[in-house]
């Protein structure tokens, strides 16, 4: 009886080693497995900075939105092909709902101006709203069509709404779409009530 209690608590007593031997270990090296045989200790992290992920829609109540642009811009046309997106360039990001601002979706926007550290933009959809264009104009909403770019996938025409100035952060953006033609761009931004 005694022999088994003894055998017990060397048992227990091996196995708290053990455990506390692969806890204690210091980063980087690999436990040896049964056998004795040698493994390759684990590759060496780099030092430097660790790469950025991709900005994603904002949660729910914590966008950090500062409300939709109110005052009159002077429209820009600038777009470059460098991957940041610039005005006169129709990119995809996370837009807030107009009636709460803690809710949105991913859509494409035109870039039409600056405003600070803040991008302006205006919504684009492929919702035909021509069908109900007097129900809009009743909402206060005013659309124009701009036709189809490379922003749509599937190359449906489009529509830009005229009346509402949005504020996208640039790291926001999450993908380039197309450049807008400037002669098109110049129709667009003529229409728009805030621009000068």
């Amino acid at each position: 009886m005694a022999r088994r209690w003894t055998d017990l608590l060397w048992g227990v007593a091996r196995a708290v080693l053990r455990a506390s031997s692969t806890t204690s270990r210091p980063s980087g090296t690999a436990a040896r497995p049964r056998g004795g045989a040698a493994t390759r200790p684990a590759p060496a992290r780099r030092s430097g900075p660790r790469p950025v992920p991709a900005p994603a829609a904002p949660a729910p109540g914590a966008t950090g939105y500062p409300g939709d642009f109110t005052g009159r811009f002077t429209p820009t046309y600038a777009p470059h092909n460098d991957a940041r997106p610039d005005p006169g360039e129709v990119v995809w990001t996370w837009v807030p709902y107009e009636e709460d601002h803690t809710q949105g979706k991913d859509r494409p926007v035109l870039l039409v101006g600056r405003d600070g550290p803040w991008l302006l933009a205006l919504q684009l959809t492929s919702k035909d709203h021509d069908g109900d264009a007097e129900q809009e104009a009743r909402d206060g909403r005013q659309w124009m069509d701009v036709g189809t770019g490379a922003w749509d996938r599937q190359r449906r025409p489009s529509e830009v709404r005229l009346n509402r100035v949005i504020r996208v952060a640039p790291d926001a953006v999450r993908r380039e779409g197309a450049m807008l033609d400037e002669a098109l761009f110049r129709q667009v931004v003529a229409a728009v009530p805030q621009a000068r």
